[in-house]
């Protein structure tokens, strides 16, 4: 039995329930990183369909979809939600992160690999 990349929290799934409410049968949250950023990278996430090679989570509230170039910068990751008197997003609480920048909208993330082998 293998983990899933990530977990995803109850308040995760529900977020997750009413985005993909009036999304094509099949589609789920596409969970990615991309280069950018003042510390160096940024999680990207949009409505999409599984790719070759991708990690599908399959939760109560719809498909989680984990870019397979993600795959090792997301090991171990917790998805949940953060909620404001303005605002709900999703967040992450990553093992692979290393820094943040001030604002929150970018990481410094290293692959999994890379951590074990230096630990």
């Amino acid at each position: 039995m293998s983990l899933a990349v990530m977990t995803v929290s109850p308040a995760a799934i529900e977020r997750l329930r009413g985005l993909l409410a009036k999304a094509a049968p099949g589609a789920g949250l596409r969970v990615s990183v991309e280069k950018g950023g003042c510390a160096g990278m940024s999680y990207k996430m949009e409505i999409g369909e599984p790719r070759k090679g991708d990690e599908v989570i399959e939760t109560e509230g719809g498909r989680v979809i984990v870019d397979a170039g993600a795959v090792l910068y997301l090991l171990g990751t917790k998805m949940d939600v953060k909620t404001t008197q303005f605002a709900s997003t999703f967040v992450f609480e990553n093992p692979n992160q290393t820094s943040a920048c001030g604002c929150g909208e970018s990481v410094e993330l290293k692959p999994a690999a890379a951590l074990s082998a230096s630990s």
